[in-house]
């Protein structure tokens, strides 16, 4: 089936609703790309909107749906008092904070972490919401499929629930479903064009991405027959490129924790016809399901950030053949972007100067990736910085690293930073460029 790729966001899940006879239904969400654009041009389409912890950096995106709104957050970590002093300028929405919880960053569960408070603030809300006429049509119970490259599935009776992908969480929606179903009709969305997996998609078929991509890779030297392994391969986008260039040469496994990405990926690697050239398998980077010495080239891209950076590194190893190469790419926190504006220098060194995404507290998202390669006892360590570069092509990127830089500029820098973009954008110049560490060792 075409996937459309012309068709915008928007124009998708709109082609969605009318397939399935739905002119009004309340939607759920977490990442705001997913659904700014769609509430901006059609917002009658909007009984309601619950948003999972982000929220724009703008909040005259929600300003007309401000009555409608709903917002549960983590009250810890740094994102908590930016999603306050965005939901201060819109009264009129509610917001419930879950209590001892940081929700940052995508890869929170707090759906399956805080099944009954999430359940039950959406429930109350949701009720409120319901008024007679609010939500025109039901949308019939177990049906699935795909429309405009939206895959879709159907669960339970009544009144239309859309549920937009809640980033890289493990459990997404499903510990709420039973309990939504059975007042909604809930109507789960996926596919490469929408959540974290379009990020994943574009970022790994960006210019830049996979220019940075194929440095570490030459360094692995892979030689025809040697099996591959990319731990935390997530949706599949790199091990599909790497099923390419082999060319079937090569036994290759992508392996993750994440059901919910690994289900996309495989779909994905079908739709790309190397279905048969990847094995995708669930399983824990601090504990791989395989057996010592099991390939010879074992890659990881942009993981170890978000768990125990040494023991990440001794599992890869220990499941490297002798005389294997053992490959990874970190986000670098410790170096600067690159931002093509035409900006005053003092905020040029301020945006550029942003660290985009986190990392845990035993991660690794610096230059102590080269360290940790040679403690770890390999040898002949290859090591070099490299920046990912995205222009205007790389829409989902480039407006994932603009949001991490606005959130941190007052009203006055927003509009400078807004006023080059135009004029960048005009003249064809605008680029970010993102930094990451790479290094390539040998097991002895």
């Amino acid at each position: 089936m075409t996937t459309h790729p012309e068709l915008s966001i928007e124009e998708r899940i709109r082609q969605l609703l009318l397939h399935l006879k739905i002119r009004r239904a309340h939607f759920a969400a977490s990442q705001p790309s997913d659904w700014t654009t769609l509430a901006g041009k059609h917002p009658q389409i909007f009984a309601s909107l619950t948003l999972i912890g982000r929220v724009p950096v703008d909040p005259k995106t929600l300003e007309h749906l401000s009555s409608r709104l709903l917002v549960v957050y983590g009250d810890r970590g740094p994102d908590a008092p930016r999603v306050q002093r965005v939901l201060a300028r819109l009264p009129d929405a509610e917001l419930v904070s879950v209590g001892n919880y940081a929700l940052n960053g995508s890869w929170n569960d707090i759906v399956g972490d805080r099944t009954d408070a999430v359940g039950n603030a959406l429930k109350r809300f949701l009720a409120r919401m319901n008024a007679p006429g609010a939500v025109e049509v039901e949308a019939p119970d177990g049906e699935s499929g795909e429309v405009a490259g939206i895959t879709y599935r159907i669960r339970g009776s009544g009144p239309p629930l859309v549920l937009l992908p809640l980033g890289l969480a493990r459990s997404q929606w499903e510990p709420l479903i039973p309990m939504l179903r059975r007042r909604f009709a809930t109507i789960t969305l996926g596919g490469e064009h929408l959540g974290m997996v379009a990020l994943l998609e574009s970022r790994g078929h960006g210019f830049g991405y996979l220019r940075m991509f194929r440095s570490p890779v030459e360094e692995t030297r892979i030689q025809p027959g040697n099996a591959i392994l990319e731990v935390g391969c997530g949706s599949g986008v790199l091990v599909r490129w790497l099923a390419r260039q082999t060319a079937g040469n090569n036994p290759i496994t992508g392996v993750d924790v994440n059901r919910y990405l690994l289900n996309e990926a495989e779909v994905l690697a079908l739709k790309d016809g190397v279905g048969g050239a990847i094995d995708f398998r669930e399983g824990d980077a601090e504990a791989l399901p395989f057996r010592d010495e099991s390939f010879e080239v074992v890659l990881s891209v942009t993981v170890i950030e978000e768990l125990d950076a040494d023991r990440l590194i001794a599992e890869m190893i220990r499941v490297t053949r002798p005389g294997g190469r053992v490959g990874v790419i970190a986000r670098s926190l410790d170096l600067p972007l690159v931002v093509n504006l035409p900006l005053d220098p003092e905020l040029k060194t301020k945006v550029e100067n942003v660290r985009t995404g986190s990392a845990e507290e035993t991660g690794c998202a610096d230059a102590s990736l080269y360290g940790r390669f040679r403690q770890a006892g390999l040898t002949e360590v290859r090591m070099f910085p490299q920046w990912a570069s995205f222009d205007t092509l790389d829409c989902y990127v480039l407006q994932m690293l603009q949001d991490g830089i606005l959130g941190t500029l007052n009203p006055e820098e927003v509009q400078q930073w807004r006023k080059a973009r135009a004029k960048a954008e005009a003249e064809g110049t605008f680029f970010i460029s993102w930094p990451h560490h790479c290094a390539v060792g040998i097991k002895r």
